[in-house]
C-alpha cells in the first residue's frame, strides 16, 4: 500500500509518550516506539479498498486502554519500504477505536522518527506492506 505523508494536529505525540502506551506497544510489537506517529493519507482507490479489507478481515493486535479517558486501539504490523536504501523498517498502523476516526487516515508507529530517518516530508509518498 502507499499513501501521502501529511502533518496533523500533533495530538498523538502526547498519547505516544505515555508510559503505559510505550510499554503496551513494546509488548505487542517487540520494539520501543518513537513517541509520535507518522500520518499518511491513502493515495489510490485500490489502497482504500485493500485497507478496508485488512481492517474488516483482521482483528489486528489489540491495544487495551491504560486507564479511563482513553480508547482502545488496534495495531496492524507493517514493514515500511525505503526506496533509497532498500531497507525495511518494522512498524505498525495504529487505529484508535472511535466512531468518527477517518477511514482514509493512517497513523504509523515505528522505532524511530520516520520523517527524519527516511528524509521525507509532507507531500512525499510512503509505501508499506503488511506482515503477520
Amino acid at each position: 500500500m502507499s499513501g501521502i505523508i501529511f502533518s496533523d494536529l500533533g495530538q498523538a505525540a502526547s498519547f505516544m509518550a505515555l508510559e503505559w502506551v510505550q510499554s503496551a506497544l513494546k509488548q505487542a510489537l517487540g520494539f520501543e516506539a518513537f513517541p509520535a506517529t507518522l500520518n499518511v493519507r491513502l493515495r489510490e482507490p485500490e489502497d482504500a479498498i485493500l485497507w478496508q479489507r485488512v481492517r474488516g478481515g483482521s482483528a489486528g493486535v489489540p491495544l487495551a486502554p491504560g486507564g479511563s479517558g482513553f480508547c482502545s486501539a488496534r495495531l496492524f504490523p507493517i514493514e515500511i519500504l525505503s526506496g533509497a536504501a532498500q531497507e525495511k523498517i518494522s512498524g505498525a498502523i495504529l487505529v484508535p477505536e472511535v466512531d468518527d476516526y477517518p477511514k482514509d487516515k493512517i497513523e504509523i508507529v515505528a522505532p524511530l522518527r520516520l520523517k527524519q530517518h527516511l528524509g521525507v516530508r509532507d507531500g512525499d509518498p510512503l509505501t508499506w506492506e503488511f506482515v503477520n
